[in-house]
């Protein structure tokens, strides 16, 4: 038996907030600012926003690992946080988060025809998260109410390590039945997601502007000159330029046109990992 290179996509495994839902991605990035401010310090959208993509516990212990958070921790404290003072944050950010997870549900506008196109061209469709399961059985609830329903779906505590391992996107391949990686194209607004990507075999594209890197309404981005989205494009291309992505896009819409590109490659006998 000899290996050969899968032809076409079979699979795009999603991320949710600033991918499919959530445009901004505020969801995560607020709570974590009222978890911190619960506990009377202070943490700016800004500082929320820098771990973003991991796992919900990794990210609040890499946010209190900064020296202005931790500074500002031991003044209220007398210590900067312990694994401890991280589980007790995580504990009060949890409930929050599910508390208002609704507030910002809505479906990134033009993603249901989107991903309907890409079904329609036989993809499965997963999806992975840097939420728990606990709060990631509420947006898909949420979703599914808008239309949208991945063919599976894996939180980052269902499995033994979260972004930027490349398990919860290699959980997604063996629960779909793909049968090469190379067949598959993540698609994630972060930078711990296209390192789960890379590191999963898959062909990686990385949105610019839905997403946690832009952290504007969808109205915002609208609004936005030409001059500076231009400029904005070009901070967001530097933040991912160590992941690599293959593909740097706006938003999930333009995701038919890289697939049919990533497609061309694969036939012409391209694989992700020396791409």
């Amino acid at each position: 038996m000899n290996y050969s290179n899968p032809t076409h996509l079979q699979a795009a495994i999603l991320d949710w907030a600033g991918t499919v839902v959530d445009f901004g991605s505020f969801a995560p990035t607020q709570i974590f600012v009222e978890a911190f401010a619960e506990f009377d310090v202070q943490v700016s959208i800004e500082e929320a926003r820098g771990p973003m993509g991991m796992g919900k516990w990794d990210h609040i212990r890499t946010l209190c690992d900064q020296s202005p958070i931790a500074e500002r921790y031991r003044k209220v404290f007398g210590r900067v946080p312990t694994d401890e003072d991280v589980t007790a944050i995580y504990e009060r950010f949890m409930p929050l988060q599910i508390e208002k997870i609704a507030e910002h549900s809505a479906l990134i506008p033009g993603a249901l025809d989107t991903l309907t196109r890409l079904r329609q061209q036989g993809l499965k469709i997963g999806s992975c998260s840097g939420y728990p399961a606990v709060v990631m059985n509420k947006v898909v609830e949420l979703a599914a109410q808008n239309g949208y329903v991945a063919d599976h779906v894996v939180a980052t505590d269902e499995v033994p390590n979260g972004r930027p391992w490349p398990a919860q996107a290699l959980a997604n391949v063996i629960a779909l039945g793909v049968d090469d990686v190379a067949a598959c194209v993540k698609v994630d607004d972060t930078v711990p997601g296209i390192l789960e990507g890379r590191r999963a075999g898959m062909w990686t594209v990385a949105l610019l502007c839905s997403g946690n890197a832009l952290g504007m309404t969808h109205e915002q981005y609208q609004a936005l000159t030409p001059e500076r989205l231009d400029a904005e494009r070009t901070r967001i291309h530097a933040l991912f330029e160590g992941s690599r992505p293959h593909y740097l896009v706006d938003t999930i819409n333009e995701l038919p046109e890289v697939i049919a590109d990533i497609n061309r490659r694969l036939e012409k006998g391209e694989v992700p990992q020396l791409a």
